[in-house]
């Protein structure tokens, strides 16, 4: 080994993410409700380290909405489990908040056959990670999220660096502190649960903080962009029954309306949920209630609020 392959490996060795956990040395000996406590226990820990990095979460999302409203979209960039982690949200915010798909993309190490399968190496090529962001046109208006829990995966230095280049707004999402990562990005947000259960596997706490962040931000992006109506996802796209029921019921809900107008608000505002509510509560056809949301940039309220000053 050359020194400079022993110095990265000892950098790896020091990762927080690469250390034994003490509290369970003993799992293998264990039978499987004891394996599970233990665990758990670890989870449980999950949630209050991203409580203390909200204020850092929210910067972000805030990122995102100032992204969105200036014709901007948001990227996750990551390798293995992370890249998995960030095509998972992108692709939930379609069916949930009836958006584009380009707005909110994930972009993976070895494209997206690495979503169900290994691609051995992908994670090691900086300059593939740069290639990838000028593939998918990154500019000023974007927001760039490089995810990796080492906080050090070259494929996802790679795309910072080059998206820091083009301009975009970059955040480091990491479970590792003063990392490569974070001295790349605008916006660090360092999410450093311990070490795992199992030794070295990234998939599970430092996985789920992944999972939760990128949930918080996406979602919290989301409501103050006017697709959530109270705590009503009112932008779902209702595009199998489970989900023309769940429009349906969500209509309800906003508007204390009984199953016939619903239904009949429903199918007039051309399945649009949000024309439907507003057409209820403001007693206006689907034409009226559509100009009131154009108005309204999309807010239930703000339209409901501006019918009533009209």
């Amino acid at each position: 080994m050359n020194s400079a392959s022993a110095s990265s490996h000892e950098v790896l060795n020091r990762l927080v993410t690469e250390q034994v956990n003490d509290r369970t040395k003993t799992l293998g000996e264990l039978d499987s409700e004891r394996i599970m406590l233990l665990i758990n226990d670890e989870d449980r820990r999950v949630a209050d380290c991203v409580r203390a990095i909200i204020p850092q979460i929210a910067a972000c999302a805030d990122w995102v909405v100032d992204a969105f409203r200036r014709g901007g979209r948001l990227f996750y960039v990551g390798a293995g489990t992370s890249g998995r982690i960030g095509i998972l949200d992108a692709s939930e915010c379609p069916p949930t908040y009836g958006t584009d798909p380009s707005l909110v993309q994930g972009i993976i190490a070895g494209g997206f056959r690495a979503v169900k399968d290994p691609v051995e190496g992908a994670e090691d090529s900086a300059e593939t990670g740069a290639a990838d962001i000028d593939a998918h046109g990154i500019a000023a208006a974007d927001v760039v999220v490089g995810i990796a829990a080492s906080g050090r995966t070259p494929y996802v230095l790679g795309a910072m660096r080059r998206a820091k280049e083009l301009g975009a707004r970059v955040v480091a999402l990491c479970n590792n502190a003063d990392t490569p990562m974070a001295e790349i990005a605008d916006l660090k947000l360092e999410a450093v649960v311990g070490p795992e259960a199992i030794h070295g596997s990234t998939r599970m706490k430092a996985g789920t903080t992944q999972k939760m962040i990128l949930n918080l931000i996406t979602t919290t992006a989301f409501v103050r962009s006017g697709k959530v109506y109270g705590n009503l996802m009112v932008d779902l796209n209702p595009s199998n029954e489970k989900l023309v029921h769940r429009a349906k019921r969500i209509i309800a809900l906003a508007t204390g309306a009984g199953d016939d107008r619903v239904d009949a608000a429903f199918e007039t505002a051309g399945r649009h949920v949000k024309t439907a509510i507003v057409m209820l509560l403001a007693n206006v056809d689907a034409d009226r209630a559509k100009a009131l949301l154009q108005q309204a940039d999309g807010f239930v309220q703000r339209a409901l609020d501006l019918h009533r000053r009209a």
